[in-house]
């Protein structure tokens, strides 16, 4: 079915306010949740919003918390999230990193003991609309084995680098995994079969069954050994830069909390030789002969777009049941 976009994000404030957030708090967190399913990233919006609940309920997500800036040291700063709720902790960095790199042409934040940012794109879509090139990164809990391993020992850490365009910002938004976990488990619950090998089954097969992957913990990295080692090296540079948890010491305590993460701004000139070569590089990119006729080619960035259009004029997609649950909290 589909929902008013205010409707939603109605929905979402009202279920934070009950919940004690204050309501310039409970309106950015509301309003980011809406913008995730919005844009078509329903695993980090109304599909996640109900663990989000659970882990404030529990204590694992503290709603008074506010990040602290610990160390700086030239453009790059230190901070510690104090296990406040992830997005705000994000959009406070991202905020920080444009205004450094404003001062100084890059600025890099990194937090330490913070909490699941959702969609992690939402950081590389607020520096482009600043006007800035961003790329950022966190750690997870452990859900993807090393390449030639069976135990799940790599987070599926995501990675996001965005850079400003008139004509619709590029935002590349991708897991360390050929499918996030988010989208297993969408499939799953949708009783869909992959439209690639997902990852592999108990018997060690390549799979097209979500419920398979998810239940061996063998998703497969992206370009195999090259994802296993992307994901080891943003664990380090989150871990190290942050001074904050591995994804070693996340895993330990068996949920996804206390987890490091990066930001890094670049101003971005924004001249004829810029403009000119963004649209060169898209436009030859664009250009090449589609495999089946009458399909297109996607820059990164440009489907949420599309879908961001179509859900303010049809109603934003959501799944029936969990909206049922949201609209009985």
């Amino acid at each position: 079915m589909h929902v008013p976009f205010e409707k939603l994000q109605a929905e979402f404030k009202r279920i934070l306010l009950s919940l004690n957030f204050t309501a310039a708090k409970a309106d950015l967190l509301a309003t980011t949740f809406a913008e995730n399913s919005r844009d078509g990233v329903y695993t980090h919006g109304l599909n996640r919003f109900p663990t989000f609940v659970d882990y404030v309920q529990q204590g694992l997500v503290k709603k008074d918390a506010e990040p602290v800036k610990e160390n700086a040291f030239g453009a790059l700063e230190q901070w510690n999230g104090n296990l406040g709720p992830g997005i705000l902790n994000a959009r406070i960095c991202m905020d920080r990193a444009i205004s450094l790199a404003k001062h100084s042409g890059i600025g890099c934040v990194a937090i330490r003991n913070t909490n699941h940012w959702m969609r992690a794109g939402a950081y590389g879509w607020q520096a482009a609309e600043a006007g800035m090139m961003g790329i950022c990164f966190t750690n997870t809990i452990a859900n993807l084995p090393p390449w030639g391993g069976l135990d799940p020992r790599l987070g599926n850490n995501p990675l996001v680098i965005a850079v400003p365009r008139t004509n619709g910002h590029v935002v590349l938004d991708m897991a360390v995994s050929q499918y996030s976990v988010g989208k297993l488990n969408q499939y799953k619950s949708n009783h869909q079969k992959l439209p690639l090998p997902g990852g592999y089954d108990k018997e060690g097969n390549l799979s097209y069954d979500a419920a398979e992957i998810l239940q061996s913990q063998r998703l497969l990295p992206v370009g195999f050994w090259k994802g296993s080692g992307l994901s080891l090296v943003l664990d380090l540079l989150a871990t190290v830069l942050s001074q904050g948890n591995s994804t070693a010491k996340i895993t330990q305590s068996e949920n996804e909390s206390s987890v490091s993460q990066v930001f890094i701004c670049i101003k971005a000139d924004h001249n004829e030789h810029t403009t000119q070569s963004i649209e060169e590089i898209i436009s030859y990119a664009k250009s090449s002969r589609p495999v089946k006729e009458g399909q297109s080619i996607f820059y990164p960035g440009e489907n949420t777009l599309l879908n961001r259009i179509k859900s303010m004029k049809e109603g934003v997609w959501v799944d029936e049941k969990i909206w049922e649950k949201v609209l009985g909290m």
